[in-house]
């Protein structure tokens, strides 16, 4: 067969080589609408598919909680709330009584109007929770079908897994000795299946779209989780080259071992912390190992997500000692709710905006909403009893915002202390610097806040007006771009001034053709994705950073973000 390249969306790395397990179950697509005689007997299998159902997803919630953790576990949860919400099971069953249809008939009807439902909401996170919808649904159907389909238990070997979709449940039970990597027709950065791969570290793309039907079951593979390069029957030059790619990458990684447990020190003394961005509890557990000195960015949105109500004060107090305890004293920087823009809770029923990057979201949010942040913020200083715990508000814009904030956090400790609660008595406060106004109040902010990180994600965006989703405009959008560097300068030297630290937690802290840069502006601690960290510390130790700060002295002069990133991989020490 002649080789064929596809192309998908890369949402976890790796490259990986093998046959092709199309998976094929049953489905509610292959249901017809059907009229009974025999309503009874209907409304009781149906009942007994609800019940089935039910206690397969409570087996994969105690696994996912098991090999995944709570925080991924509670997916699962979610569609258990599905069958016991009114307007999903309920209506199944008034479809029997009053229409006479059969019970695949009525879970068909019922959850193709709810997925429908969600698939017509703007925000794309809201969107992916139709495909639990439909798992829900699919997982009720197969207890009622003789016709299994392809199951999961079927592969005996290693495989790269091939699927129209991969629901939450299907990919908590993956075995990752035998399931190579995966590659489905639909899918989004956003989606439940994106969040799990990463998790398990299984190499995976997603929406190949209609090239995924020239894929048939046990066809030769070959993906490429960081590129979306799915090559079907790939020839034995390709083939070649991808494994001197996967040489290449397995000796830098075990160069890159040697540097783990080694400090971030130039070689004319210059010492940086490094630190690590997570999402879950569970990301904390092996952040050491990997040589994470501190954890930068806990974003504790993702304790908030994928739940049908909002977690309450134990439950977070909870989530924020577990990672506490498990970086041993090391610094924790937890960064207060910063939903909207991208990030909804359904449960919080926000508005709808027009320009929700620039509306109501974040801090804003929190300040309107007092009783989210005083929550939050009792949960923090609690667990900071158990490690060295900070905390950082994002989205501030002005003195006004802080000052709030920091009156709400006074007015907490105060709360806590007449209860007789323990608490962290003297926690670092600091501010997300995402937003050029904050940047250019750095010399105020400095005089008050105990501490500045740099969020270039979106510090970009907003100084140069781009959406990063974007793809028409996506090639404005550099962090390199001078006034970004400027923005940047100014609020590292105003900490400095005041003898206080800066951190950066954008992805420009991972990237290692930034690190020069970094060094010369002098940042104190740069937060990054843990994978990134032996890499980044590779650069630093082979670095001066009196080379660095003359080649700032030169960068400043520039125009343009290509003259900039030019001088940077042009840069020998």
């Amino acid at each position: 067969m002649t080789e064929r390249a596809l192309q998908g969306l890369g949402v976890s790395a790796g490259i990986r080589t093998g046959k092709a397990f199309v998976y094929a179950p049953v489905r509610l697509t292959d249901v017809e609408k059907k009229k009974t005689q025999d309503v009874d007997t209907e409304v009781e299998r149906l009942r007994e598919a609800k019940s089935a159902c039910q206690a397969e997803l409570q087996v994969l919630i105690e696994k996912a909680q098991r090999t995944l953790g709570e925080e991924k576990a509670v997916i699962l949860k979610g569609q258990i709330s599905f069958l016991q919400d009114p307007t999903f099971y309920p209506p199944m069953e008034k479809l029997i009584v009053s229409e006479q249809w059969t019970a695949e008939s009525a879970i068909h009807q019922v959850v193709t109007q709810v997925a429908s439902l969600f698939e017509s909401m703007k925000n794309e996170y809201m969107r992916e929770r139709a495909a639990d919808v439909r798992d829900v649904g699919n997982r009720m159907f197969a207890q009622l079908c003789e016709r299994k389909g392809t199951q999961l238990s079927d592969i005996g070997e290693p495989v790269i897994l091939v699927a129209d979709d991969l629901t939450p449940s299907d990919t908590v039970q993956l075995d990752k000795n035998l399931v190579l990597g995966f590659v489905t027709r639909i899918g989004g950065k956003t989606s439940h299946t994106a969040i799990l791969a990463n998790s398990l570290g299984i190499a995976a793309i997603l929406g190949l779209g209609d090239g995924i039907d020239q894929i048939r079951h046990g066809d030769e593979l070959l993906i490429d989780g960081s590129t979306g390069n799915c090559i079907l029957s790939p020839s034995a030059p390709t083939k070649e080259s991808y494994h001197a790619l996967m040489q290449r990458d397995e000796a830098e990684k075990a160069e890159l071992l040697a540097y783990v447990d080694r400090d971030a020190v130039t070689k004319d003394g210059f010492r940086v912390e490094l630190a690590a961005n997570i999402g879950t509890v569970e990301e904390s557990a092996s952040l050491i190992s990997q040589g994470a000195e501190a954890v930068g960015l806990y974003r504790t949105e993702f304790l908030f997500m994928g739940q049908s109500q909002m977690p309450d004060e134990e439950t977070q107090y909870k989530a924020y000692r577990q990672v506490a305890e498990a970086m041993k004293g090391r610094p924790v920087v937890i960064r207060t709710l910063d939903i909207g823009g991208d990030k909804e809770l359904p449960y919080l029923d926000l508005p709808k905006e027009m320009n929700p990057f620039l509306g109501y979201r974040a801090i804003r949010l929190c300040l309107d909403r007092k009783e989210l942040l005083i929550t939050q913020l009792r949960a923090i200083l609690r667990a900071g009893v158990h490690g060295d715990v900070k905390i950082m508000f994002p989205m501030i814009s002005g003195m006004e915002e802080w000052r709030q904030a920091k009156e709400i956090y006074d007015q907490t400790r105060e709360q806590l202390s007449q209860e007789g609660i323990p608490y962290a008595d003297s926690v670092e406060l600091g501010i997300m610097i995402e937003i050029p106004s904050a940047a250019l109040l750095a010399s105020r902010f400095a005089k008050e806040v105990d501490f500045f990180s740099i969020g270039t994600n979106d510090l970009v965006q907003y100084t140069v007006a781009v959406d990063r989703m974007n793809e028409k405009v996506a090639y404005l959008y550099d962090y390199f771009h001078p006034a970004v560097i400027r923005l940047i300068k100014t609020v590292i030297d105003a900490s400095k001034a005041v003898g206080k630290w800066s951190g950066m937690c954008g992805s420009m802290a991972g990237d290692p053709i930034a690190a020069p840069l970094l060094l010369g502006l002098g940042l104190h601690e740069w937060s990054m994705a843990a994978s990134s960290l032996s890499k980044v510390k590779k650069v630093i130790t082979d670095l001066n950073r009196s080379d660095c700060a003359a080649l700032v002295e030169r960068i400043l002069e520039m125009d343009t973000a290509a003259e900039v990133r030019e001088a940077l991989l042009a840069f020998k020490p």
